[in-house]
């Protein structure tokens, strides 16, 4: 049995002292008194439940969308290193021969994947049926919704496409997002220069979610608010936001927080290397395109923490709004019955001191 005891408990909610007892994986105890003996003692650092990144293409030199079985297992030892317990492969606009391998690849991972690893909870296509607000994708390569492809692409691998980003320009009749929520599918809005209008009927038939508000999307009017005006003001709607302070300014992350309550940190970390190059914490194209991030979670709940936004706000959207997003009932929360995954926080700056995976800690 693993215990830990803390100057707060993010269960979520606001931060108060307590105790987590870990056994055999999942959180057997919470308590707010004395903690049992020889519970480990991680001071006034915020304890909370480990973190859950929605938009993860790859890390360092690994593309998930090419990665062999050594590169998943990979990228899972480091993420567990930087407190991440579960995350969506994210595959950008390819043609659409190209998504077969990759998530065939994508299976093996998780049924290969060990305790002590990040798990790939499933994927999350980021694209090819976008808008005209490509940002990094190869205009090319984007196209109108073919519901066929999807319907055949989602019956060739069960379970594993848990979310779509897609541009309601790019489905008429929004057929595509309908179908999708009724299949359990998380649909999100993004690359697209929907108006609000637009953004709203999406909304109304399922959408979710408002991939990395702010960017890729028309900027913020006072007379045409847009999607990113919707993406704060409809509560349908969780705007997820990147969080390197790179893609988006400290004084507007603070904003989203302000203006919506449900918001998800996501990392849309990529693989660096030959056409994309990391600069501070995120990364660009040749031509000075913004193609990502290089910061991952933790990172970025430091750079949220330090920017203003209270612990518990950033906690519940780097973990449990996202898995509540992912209808993942015993993830993002510390309570019995969950998974003993947990992360401690130092309370004022936001860095990471101890994580603890499957009930034990994490070297």
């Amino acid at each position: 049995m693993t215990t830990v005891l803390a100057g707060a408990l993010c269960r979520p909610g606001p931060p108060r002292p307590g105790w987590v007892a870990c056994d055999d994986g999942v959180i057997v105890e919470v308590g707010d008194g004395d903690a049992p003996r020889g519970a480990r003692d991680v001071g006034d650092a915020v304890l909370a439940p480990a973190f859950v990144d929605l938009q993860l293409n790859g890390i360092e030199d690994v593309d998930l969308a090419t990665a062999d079985a050594a590169g998943w297992d990979t990228v899972g030892y480091h993420l567990a290193r930087h407190g991440i317990a579960g995350y969506l492969a994210t595959f950008v606009s390819a043609p659409l021969d190209a998504y077969d391998t990759p998530l065939e690849r994508l299976a093996m991972a998780q049924a290969a994947c060990r305790p002590d690893r990040a798990r790939p909870l499933g994927a999350h296509l980021e694209g090819p049926f976008l808008g005209a607000a490509p940002g990094a994708h190869p205009i090319e390569l984007l196209r109108p919704v073919d519901l066929g492809w999807l319907a055949a692409l989602l019956d060739a691998h069960p379970g594993l496409v848990r979310m779509v980003t897609l541009a309601p320009e790019a489905d008429p009749g929004l057929r595509a997002v309908s179908w999708l929520a009724e299949r359990g599918v998380l649909v999100a809005l993004g690359h697209s220069q929907a108006t609000a209008d637009e953004a709203r009927a999406a909304a109304a038939a399922g959408a979710r979610v408002v991939t990395h508000v702010f960017n890729a999307m028309a900027p913020l009017h006072h007379r045409a608010p847009g999607l990113v005006g919707v993406a704060l003001d409809d509560d349908r709607l969780t705007p997820t936001l990147i969080g390197d302070l790179v893609h988006v300014d400290p004084a507007v992350a603070r904003i989203v927080f302000a203006a919506s309550a449900s918001v998800a940190v996501v990392s849309d970390a990529v693989a660096t290397g030959g056409a994309t190059q990391p600069v501070r914490g995120a990364a660009r194209l040749a031509d000075g395109r913004l193609a990502g991030a290089t910061a991952l979670l933790d990172e970025a709940a430091a750079n949220l923490i330090a920017a203003g936004v209270l612990v518990e706000r950033v906690v519940a959207a780097t973990s449990t709004v996202p898995a509540d997003l992912l209808g993942l009932a015993d993830r993002g929360r510390l309570e019995v019955g969950a998974r003993a995954d947990l992360v401690a926080l130092e309370p004022r700056v936001g860095t990471l001191e101890l994580v603890v995976l499957d009930g034990s800690p994490v070297a």
